[in-house]
């Protein structure tokens, strides 16, 4: 099914500022900033991910699917899905444990706020398992409890009120439901953090230039994953926003990580 509708927000935290990578802007004004740099992005930005990580993003996700652990008949919420690539993960594997045991397909609501995200998605080709909704992480356009999992992934840190953003996704699991949030984060070794700098504020520009003619959005995404609370931060962040048994794993010495929770 092909759905695209819009979301908008109807209220703002108290602080009226908020960081867009390392500058500090109006709070209001960061959900439009982040949309204009995804317009920008949204036709390169499969190729740009896997020039920007060698590919391995895509390891990463194989692994957030099989932890997820997919099953006939559920929904998964995909939530700054973008092109669908986890959406796609989390319905193929289920496929596969239902052509053993039987039972309803699985489907996956793709949801960004981003229309051209989306359209570069539907581009990529249709499922009918698949759903497509344009709508904000902070006030998803989804009814209380009607989702078994809930994805995010490299999506959280562009989020101006990642507490609310969370907590919103922890409103539409049901009991029971399962929360996987894929990030950059902050290496745990310090022998790799001066290459990763360098590749990060060097290479990653030069490449949205070369590649995407496209400096400016590339040099803000790599301030955003500076900026964003390291692992146990985020984690507790999980916690005040209602999630249980709350964990995460570092991917590739905490460039990345998994982190996990339930609606219990």
């Amino acid at each position: 099914m092909v759905r695209i509708m819009s979301t908008t927000n109807q209220t703002e935290p108290s602080d009226d500022t908020a960081s867009f990578g390392f500058k500090t802007v109006k709070r209001e004004k960061k959900a439009s900033m982040v949309r204009g740099v995804f317009d920008r992005v949204a036709e390169r930005y499969d190729l740009m991910n896997d020039l920007m990580s060698g590919g391995v993003h895509r390891v990463w996700k194989d692994m957030v699917i099989a932890r997820a652990n997919p099953r006939p008949g559920e929904i998964l919420l995909d939530v700054a899905g973008g092109t669908g690539d986890l959406s796609r993960r989390f319905v193929k594997r289920a496929q596969s444990v239902r052509a053993r045991r039987g039972g309803k397909p699985a489907r996956a609501i793709v949801c960004d706020i981003n229309a051209q995200m989306l359209i570069a998605g539907l581009k990529r080709g249709t499922d009918p398992q698949l759903s497509w909704v344009c709508g904000d992480a902070e006030t998803l356009p989804l009814p209380d409890a009607c989702v078994d999992a809930v994805t995010i992934s490299f999506g959280i840190r562009n989020v101006t009120n990642k507490v609310k953003a969370l907590a919103d996704m922890r409103r539409v699991l049901r009991p029971g439901g399962r929360f996987l949030c894929l990030e950059f984060s902050k290496p745990i070794n310090q022998a790799l953090q001066k290459p990763y700098d360098l590749w990060s504020f060097h290479a990653i520009p030069r490449l949205g230039q070369v590649f995407a003619n496209d400096r400016e959005s590339y040099q803000y995404l790599v301030e955003s994953i500076r900026q964003f609370p390291d692992q146990d931060r985020f984690a507790d962040m999980m916690r005040a926003a209602g999630f249980s048994n709350v964990g995460y794993t570092n991917f590739s010495g905490g460039v990345a990580a998994l982190h996990t929770g339930w609606a219990i």
